[in-house]
């Protein structure tokens, strides 16, 4: 019997949330927040098994770094209510 797991949420700044701070969280890294001045640290948080960025052929190659990524995506929206990023959670067996 297999069992899965598969949702999609919204990163906004209507609901307090940062992009920084969720992609530190999520890799598991220190990131410096420009737009809010800032620092996310979640190097101590464990259970971060990999964590890799993959751009498009046409991206350029400093967005391979996390906090530059970021800082763009954070001081490109300006809006109060900006949408920045969705995160997909995806969980399957290893069967």
């Amino acid at each position: 019997m297999a069992l899965y797991h598969f949702s999609i949420a919204q990163i906004k700044r209507s609901a307090g949330q940062s992009a920084i701070a969720s992609a530190a969280y999520r890799a598991g890294e220190r990131l410096y927040s420009s737009y809010y001045g800032e620092v996310s640290d979640y190097t101590k948080k464990g259970g971060v098994i990999a964590s890799e960025i993959m751009l498009p052929p046409h991206a350029p190659e400093i967005y391979l770094v996390r906090a530059t990524l970021w800082n763009a995506v954070e001081n490109c929206e300006k809006h109060p209510k900006a949408q920045l990023a969705y995160s997909f959670d995806i969980a399957m067996q290893n069967e």
